[in-house]
């Protein structure tokens, strides 16, 4: 009835009505398939040298990230909600091990996206790529028969 006397209204409401249930600010963790809001936090003192969980070296000047169910070797772009600055990041390890935070960023990213000192920021989340699935070699089916 509402929306009957006031048309604007109902066009300015979003379609997902779970979008307009969660704010980014205030969720802890909100999911789509390629959009994700959280807190991050920055990871790395004596990690590195140490291996990740996708087998490479950890650099903390490198630009990357831990988190806990993209696929390893996924490309996101993380922005930092208050100042809007914005990072591309590759998905190395898994982690954070704190259940209320998205994602842990190397400290070359938290300092790129300003929140190094404070060491947590609510952030934005958007995957620009997931890794390719790699095909079964016929050679090894071949051998298996």
């Amino acid at each position: 009835m509402v929306f009957a006397l006031c048309p604007a209204a109902a066009q300015a409401l979003p379609q997902n009505s779970r979008e307009a249930a969660v704010h980014p600010l205030t969720a802890r963790t909100r999911v789509s398939r390629s959009i994700q809001y959280g807190l991050a936090s920055w990871y790395g003192p004596g990690l590195c040298g140490r291996r990740t969980a996708s087998g490479s070296v950890y650099d903390d000047r490198d630009l990357t990230a831990a988190h806990r169910s993209l696929p390893l070797g996924t490309t996101v772009r993380v922005t930092n909600l208050k100042n809007g600055r914005s990072v591309m990041l590759l998905v190395t390890d898994r982690g954070p091990w704190v259940r209320t935070r998205l994602i842990d960023v190397s400290r070359a990213a938290a300092e790129r996206l300003g929140f190094k000192h404070r060491g947590l920021a609510h952030v934005k989340v958007t995957v620009l790529s997931r890794p390719r699935r790699a095909r079964p070699s016929t050679k090894i089916v071949a051998q298996n028969q």
